[in-house]
């Protein structure tokens, strides 16, 4: 659905960001900002800053920051859309719905009415399980150590020990047959009629981010085949595209997240505080759970089982989280398959170590690469050092490719160079084929001397606008070393033209939440060096390194046939050195 942008400023402008953040945080006011400990890192001392005049928070600990959209997106780990309505019901203020079709309106009617009957449902199971007929349901949950309030939190149940009580509960409460089909919970054969998908298991409810039951997964408490039975693919769920626990998950203040392989073994870890773990739903990893994970974390720790068919689900999830950009790591559970039995043994503090001491994907593709050849053997060796140069001649990033033969090498003790020239000799044939194209952060790095500069001149705008005439005549915000940079010049130079600043509006236009980050930690810089004159000094200072800088690039690329170009630079020049009798005032 498009909002206008009339529409998501009247949502910002109705929702003060110190009244939001005060609902999440809590915050003392310290001169004409107010400060508490910031909710995405651990600290003792408060270094989260909120702004009323610039409706931006700013955390100087971690660099957190940005406007109050991207704070609910955030916290919550909403998407924008999920964070506009939030704050727009906030507000009192109602969305506009969209157009539809009736074939989407018919659509969106079913999804609401199966996801309602999948509540239903939801409860009538968790209901059972504290039933008499329940009680065997019961004693195996408590046999898996699992607590009264595990339980709870993750709404477990049980499906009667009929195989229609189900759908003779949902019928009493008027839920039609052609909606129990469209639901997955009920099967229809010629032999037995209407009958429950799921009977006599124990009941695992499935819920998307935002807490509604998609579906279910059912496990049987003897040795009856199959063990874990999931719902069939609905108008709701998609079990490619879902993942069991995310909804917990989250909210988890973790920087990284556990995936593992079955529903038991994320609650086990929710249980002993590992409140970041998630699990694909009977399937192997997919690029969509990827995508999904992408959203919210840049880091994932794989705690799948210790067993061969564990090795080889991480073998494939391993290059679908590093398409996603996500750095992964491998963590070993030997001697015990899996996180339940590991903890269980040895406890969650030997858990946790084992966690920070997961070894670097790669590293572990290569480990399990070293079981197909013969180390003793100098031709086995050598197939084996040829295959693992192949694999690093992959990475697009020479330093990245530098670090792993070096680590490979140091690890199976060959020679750095052979080695090297192994991965060189892959590239010259043509082995090494870009996947996708070089990500902005993996781009160089700019000066940050320049950056710190730019950074300085750009607050001391938004602070000082009176400043503004004698920058924008020397300094365009093409002259800005960095896009982000230019583009929030561009912004704030259209703004002062017209005598308001509203750098909340600016955080707006920006998607990325790395980049609105960015633009908050821009408008948090300390704009005082020291006194009045001081600052006044280094005012001056800083636009003459940008300009200096713009010079220099502007020179790098320039043609030695165009005079009109040489012309502007050696203008360019000249603005520099007026910069000694020029005198401002703040």
């Amino acid at each position: 659905m498009f909002y206008s942008d009339e529409l998501i400023e009247e949502v910002r402008l109705r929702n003060d960001i110190v009244d939001v953040i005060s609902g999440y945080v809590k915050l003392q006011r310290k001169g004409s900002s107010y400060f508490g400990l910031c909710p995405f890192h651990n600290e003792k001392s408060p270094s989260f800053s909120v702004s009323p005049q610039k409706q931006m928070y700013y955390c100087f600990g971690c660099g957190a920051g940005g406007n109050v959209f991207t704070f609910i997106r955030q916290y919550e780990n909403y998407s924008f859309p999920e964070a506009l309505k939030l704050l727009a019901d906030r507000a009192g203020i109602t969305l506009p719905e969209e157009d539809e079709s009736a074939e989407n309106r018919r659509r969106r009617d079913l999804r609401t009415a199966v996801l309602e009957v999948n509540k239903m449902a939801g409860k009538y199971y968790y209901y059972l399980l504290r039933t008499e007929q329940g009680a065997r349901a019961m004693a195996y949950l408590k046999d898996r150590g699992l607590t009264d309030e595990t339980i709870r939190s993750f709404g477990l149940g049980y499906a009667g020990r009929y195989s229609d009580q189900l759908s003779r509960y949902l019928k009493q409460q008027g839920v039609s047959d052609s909606l129990l089909k469209e639901s997955g919970l009920v099967q229809i054969s010629e032999k037995q009629g209407m009958y429950d998908k799921f009977w006599n298991r124990v009941m695992f409810p499935i819920m998307d981010v935002n807490s509604r039951v998609i579906g279910f997964g059912g496990r049987v408490m003897g040795d009856a085949k199959p063990k874990y039975l999931n719902s069939p693919e609905t108008v709701i769920f998609d079990k490619g595209r879902n993942l069991y626990g995310l909804h917990a998950a989250r909210s988890s203040r973790k920087k990284y997240m556990l995936v593992c392989e079955g529903y038991m073994d994320v609650i086990a870890m929710h249980q002993a505080g590992f409140t970041n773990a998630v699990a694909s739903l009977g399937t192997a990893l997919t690029a969509q759970h990827a995508s999904l994970l992408k959203r919210y974390t840049n880091e994932v720790i794989l705690t799948y089982d210790s067993d061969e068919a564990g090795v080889r689900a991480a073998l494939r999830a391993i290059p679908l989280l590093r398409e996603a950009g996500i750095m992964t790591r491998v963590l070993h559970m030997e001697p015990y398959k899996d996180p339940d039995e590991f903890i269980k043994a040895l406890g969650k503090e030997t858990f946790q170590e084992r966690i920070d001491q997961a070894q670097n994907s790669f590293l572990f593709e290569i480990s399990v690469l070293e079981k197909s050849y013969n180390m003793e053997d100098p031709e086995g060796k050598t197939r084996f050092c040829r295959e693992a140069a192949r694999r690093i001649a992959d990475f697009e990033q020479e330093i990245e490719r530098e670090n792993y033969i070096e680590a490979v090498a140091a690890k199976y003790q060959v020679s750095f160079e052979g080695l090297r020239k192994m991965v060189m000799s892959w590239l010259l044939q043509g082995a090494f084929v870009r996947k996708k194209p070089v990500r902005r952060e993996d781009a160089p790095k700019k000066d940050e001397g320049i950056r710190k500069s730019e950074r300085l001149l750009l607050s001391w705008l938004l602070e000082y606008p009176r400043l503004y005439p004698a920058v924008s005549s020397r300094i365009a915000p093409e002259d800005f070393s960095d896009g982000l940079y230019r583009k929030v010049a561009e912004l704030l130079y259209r703004q002062l033209e017209s005598g308001q600043t509203n750098t909340a509006w600016i955080v707006d236009q920006f998607e990325d939440p790395e980049e609105q980050k960015a633009i908050a930690e821009i408008f948090n810089t300390e704009v005082r060096v020291g006194s009045v004159k001081e600052t006044e000094k280094a005012v001056l200072e800083s636009m003459r390194k940008v300009m200096q800088n713009a010079v220099e690039e502007k020179g790098r690329r320039l043609d030695p046939s165009d005079i009109a170009g040489l012309q502007e630079l050696i203008a360019a020049k000249r603005k520099i050195q007026e910069l000694n009798g020029l005198h401002i005032s703040l």
